[in-house]
């Protein structure tokens, strides 16, 4: 009763109705093997305490956010580590009931273990040929440009974007016709400041960096617990797409020129917030 509420009888049972039905292989999944059951009772469950008290997390803008059909959403990454997708995942799908389907790295795919949970919780490789099956098919699919030099950067370069690759996003978007939701995130660079780096360390053992804090590793696993800095989302006007013919996405000024104008609106957003 302490830990289910008054409902404990009725929540027990659908807990163990639940497990059962998974252990026994009664659940479903997509052509790239996402489980929104899984999704739902397990990985929301779990961020949803964590954005809700750790992170206080402020949306504004999410009218932006399509009620149906496929859409882009494009936002900043930091953190060091990726907390920021998958608190935008978890935000998205409270407010909206969509499922945001991330595009990873590849080093996500590499790992163990996290790989296929990775493709369990609705993650795909971030590559063209997926993301456009995704947006086809009506998914609202969200990408991180910045990449690993997002989240990798050191706190002197707060809230500065860094490049946004070659406009492989805005290729899908065109060809597809979707809208594309610019996402602004302010907090998150607070939760793990870097104050430095073991690049040589990095190399050895294959990563894009191994970074030091103010509190890891000199605290030991103590410092991997992320700051509780005050989180605010906000969804900025959709740009459309659909005006422009499917064989323009090979244009390549025109690619240039929207993801540019994508990410001056993020970084504008950053800096009036």
């Amino acid at each position: 009763r302490e830990v289910l509420g008054g409902q404990w009888e009725r929540r027990l049972a659908e807990m163990m109705s639940f497990l059962r039905r998974r252990l026994e292989g009664d659940f479903t999944i997509d052509d790239f093997g996402f489980d929104a059951e899984l999704t739902e009772r397990l990985l929301l469950a779990m961020l949803r305490p964590l954005a809700e008290k750790w992170f206080r997390i402020e949306v504004r803008g999410i009218e932006n956010i399509p009620a149906e059909g496929g859409a882009l959403v494009v936002s900043n990454h930091s953190g060091t580590v990726p907390v920021d997708a998958l608190m935008t995942i978890c935000t998205v799908h409270d407010e909206t009931g969509r499922f945001l389907r991330p595009l990873g790295a590849d080093l996500v795919f590499r790992l163990p273990v996290v790989a296929g949970m990775a493709r369990r919780l609705g993650a795909t490789l971030a590559c063209q040929a997926d993301a456009e099956r995704m947006l086809t098919s009506g998914e609202l699919v969200g990408v991180w440009p910045e990449g690993f030099k997002g989240i990798g950067k050191p706190f002197t370069e707060r809230y500065k974007l860094q490049r946004f690759g070659r406009g492989g996003f805005v290729s899908a978007a065109l060809r597809t016709g979707v809208p594309i939701v610019p996402l602004s995130v302010v907090g998150a660079e607070e939760i793990y400041p870097i104050v430095g780096n073991l690049p040589s360390l990095a190399r050895l053992l294959n990563l894009p960096y191994i970074p030091i804090t103010p509190f890891f590793p000199l605290l030991g696993p103590l410092g991997l617990v992320p700051l509780p800095s005050k989180w605010l989302l906000e969804f900025g006007e959709p740009i459309r797409t659909d005006e422009f013919d499917e064989a323009e996405a090979e244009d390549p000024m025109l690619v240039f020129n929207l993801t540019d104008q994508v990410r001056e609106s993020i970084q504008q957003t950053l800096f009036s917030l």
